[in-house]
């Protein structure tokens, strides 16, 4: 080799960009576990999602800390602490490795899908329907890891990294992307054990003499609006017995406490097995919107967009928990 023509300046550009893209690879991963650290609150589940030892994910988000120049974190002897830094620290990061992970999904050209995808839904919804059909969507992406934050309560898309979320009813003016699933159906139901004591409305001006359960989903102070060949009734269903979720609210109407107004993808399982009777047949409740709601200022993730495609798909053919059966009922 003649060492006099070799052209050594050559030899340290490959140096520095490698010695950079080590550099890159090693933020970013604190970055990740950074995100793991506020989503567990915990150093430990932290760093055994991601095979760290504490004392190892202690001392990088400490050096994180330094390199920032401020505390992301309060720690106390049973849980860490977003500060009110490190939280708005959270939401940036978030934002800047999902721009990563679409960018790295684009120049892959295929469907793999990877990282960690949290997804917020109602319980009711996530028990009955997502997770009895989401084993095939997992199984097709196995690099991909599900968080089903499952909550009666809207969770905040941003505050709480949620990627894409699933929500009933009209969504309040906003800013935030979402897409239309469909619209589920309502009803008034009843166990027979209820309506063998009580009596069987047979129009809606009964109703009155009747108990309520309510829940969540089936709170209304304004009253509820039946509509049946033109005709229109207004009833309040104030509950006797209420339950702060929904699973409550129908297991109450099950052990015969009331007539409860709910979506039938909230009590599918119990009509078709005869644990509840629909009442009223022929008049109608309007029907609840199914939104995939996705956060505001990033574009929605690759895994995000799949995940709703597939469960689109998979809801199509029982309209979102409503069978064929009922709508005969």
């Amino acid at each position: 080799m003649n060492h006099d023509s070799f052209d050594w300046r050559r030899v340290e550009w490959l140096d520095d960009f490698q010695l950079f893209a080590r550099q890159m690879n090693d933020k970013l991963s604190v970055l990740r576990l950074f995100t793991r650290v506020a989503r567990t609150s915990s150093f430990t589940k932290a760093g055994r999602e991601l095979g760290i030892s504490q004392p190892s994910v202690s001392r990088q988000i400490s050096e994180l800390e330094a390199e920032v120049g401020a505390a992301l974190f309060v720690r106390s002897t049973r849980a860490v602490k977003l500060t009110d830094t490190g939280a708005d620290y959270l939401t940036r990061v978030e934002a800047i490795l999902a721009a990563l992970e679409e960018a790295d999904h684009a120049a892959r050209g295929s469907t793999e899908l990877r990282g960690r995808l949290r997804v917020g839904l109602s319980t009711s919804f996530g028990i009955r329907e997502v997770i009895p059909r989401i084993d095939r969507f997992m199984q097709a992406h196995p690099a991909l890891h599900v968080d089903l934050l499952m909550s009666d309560g809207r969770q905040d898309l941003i505050t709480e990294g949620v990627d894409v979320a699933i929500r009933f009813g009209a969504l309040p003016d906003s800013s935030a992307t979402s897409r239309l699933l469909g619209r589920s159906p309502r009803m008034l139901v009843a166990a027979p054990a209820y309506l063998a004591r009580a009596g069987r409305p047979s129009e809606p001006d009964e109703l009155s003499q009747h108990a309520f359960v309510t829940g969540p989903s089936s709170a209304a102070s304004l009253g509820w609006t039946l509509r049946k060949d033109g005709r229109e009734a207004v009833f309040r269903g104030d509950g006797r017995i209420t339950s702060s979720v929904n699973e409550g609210a129908t297991a109450a109407a099950v052990a015969g406490l009331g007539i409860l107004v709910i979506g039938l993808w909230g009590c599918r399982s119990e009509i078709e097995d005869g644990r509840l009777v629909p009442i009223l047949g022929g008049w109608q409740l309007e029907p609840v919107e199914v939104h995939a709601v996705f956060p505001t200022g990033r574009a929605a993730r690759p895994a995000a967009r799949a995940l709703i495609n597939f469960l689109a798909a998979e809801l199509e053919p029982i309209s979102l928990g409503v069978d064929a059966r009922m709508r005969g009922r």
